[in-house]
């Protein structure tokens, strides 16, 4: 199967570490191409960051209107009634991705897998069930949308997990945050959640954060 369609920007040549970074919906891959440059990484770090972009569906909740999504959505109830089929295709597009970048010569354990909203709830899934160990997962602003149905595989058990969530957040509650947070922390994950004083959006203080984040499982 041929990649998505997507973004790549590269901080460095030859680069040997990645990271995959999910758009939310009704967004695509330049959604967080900016952050990049925002980071603010070190000048000798070599990592090429893509972008993919969702495919256009139909989703539910707004009428069937068709836009960028990764799966589609049902409805609006706290526990997020999703299309699993269509989230773990999506998960298997990004999959795609990882071993891509593996036949390019970067080790898996130097990939990050990053997700936004609902690309968070595909980077959940996709990290947490593959089969080799990575670098890390990033989830912002999102929701654990598999964790009754999905395979968590024990090569990532110690994978670092950062959570990142709004208080204010009127699209996907804080709360879904803290449960992802609390599920993972029973399980015996590396995971850590971090608030900030935002609704469903990024902040200055978070991508300083994020950098420091990325700078530590990438040992930069």
């Amino acid at each position: 199967m041929p990649l998505l369609p997507h973004i790549e920007l590269e901080t460095g040549e030859n680069p040997d570490a990645s990271v995959i970074w999910l758009h939310g919906l009704g967004a695509d891959g330049n959604d967080f191409k900016p952050v990049v440059a925002e980071l603010g990484l070190p000048e000798n770090a070599a990592i090429r960051f893509i972008f993919p972009h969702a495919p256009s569906i139909p989703v539910t909740i707004n009428n069937g209107f068709v836009m960028p999504a990764w799966y589609d959505i049902l409805d609006m109830t706290i526990d997020r009634k999703v299309d699993e089929t269509q989230l773990r295709k999506s998960s298997q597009s990004i999959v795609d991705f990882i071993e891509n970048e593996k036949k390019r010569g970067v080790s898996t354990e130097r990939i990050i897998v990053a997700g936004f909203s609902q690309g968070g709830a595909v980077a959940f899934e996709t990290a947490l069930s593959y089969p080799e160990k990575l670098a890390g997962l990033l989830a912002l602003s999102t929701y654990f949308a598999t964790h009754d149905t999905m395979s968590f595989n024990p090569a990532n058990q110690t994978l670092p997990v950062e959570i990142h969530h709004g208080d204010f957040d009127p699209v996907v509650p804080p709360a879904l945050g803290q449960s992802s947070y609390q599920l993972l922390k029973s399980k015996n994950y590396e995971v850590n959640l971090k608030k900030y004083p935002m609704e469903h959006s990024v902040c200055p203080q978070q991508i300083r954060d994020i950098s420091t984040w990325i700078g530590k499982v990438l040992s930069l």
